[in-house]
């Protein structure tokens, strides 16, 4: 199997670090936005839509900066999606910059698709 295509994404959001964090690293955030439903055990996180159920390890986190995860059905070992928040030295605008893996070169628009549409309900809920 080819190796996936890795791209980045990143969407300008007017919420401070410590806000955003908190929706993007807890069960309770991420239910807000990313699935119906998101249950945690120690790092491995079960997230639930419309019935079916999907499960992602926590690999790594940074308190108010960044979060990795790796679906645990991706059998590649380098895959993983990862929310990191930037803020800028000069402005202090607050950016969170989504890296994730597509199949294949031509899926890559629709992976920045969905996250576009996920990020969108994400600014929608905490008013930003």
């Amino acid at each position: 199997m080819a190796d996936k295509v890795k791209y980045s994404i990143e969407f300008v959001m007017h919420s401070s670090p410590g806000f955003l964090y908190q929706y993007l690293s807890t069960p309770d955030g991420l239910s807000e936005w990313f699935a119906d439903n998101v249950n945690s055990r120690s790092d491995i996180y079960t997230f639930i839509w419309d019935g079916s159920e999907e499960q992602a390890k926590r690999l790594s986190y940074k308190t108010n900066e960044r979060i990795k995860y790796k679906w645990l059905t991706d059998e590649e070992d380098n895959t993983f999606f990862e929310f990191k928040i930037v803020v800028d030295d000069l402005t202090s605008d607050v950016s969170l910059v989504i890296t994730d893996f597509a199949d294949d070169e031509d899926e890559v628009e629709e992976g920045k698709m969905f996250w576009e549409n996920q990020i969108a309900e994400l600014k929608q809920i905490i008013g930003a």
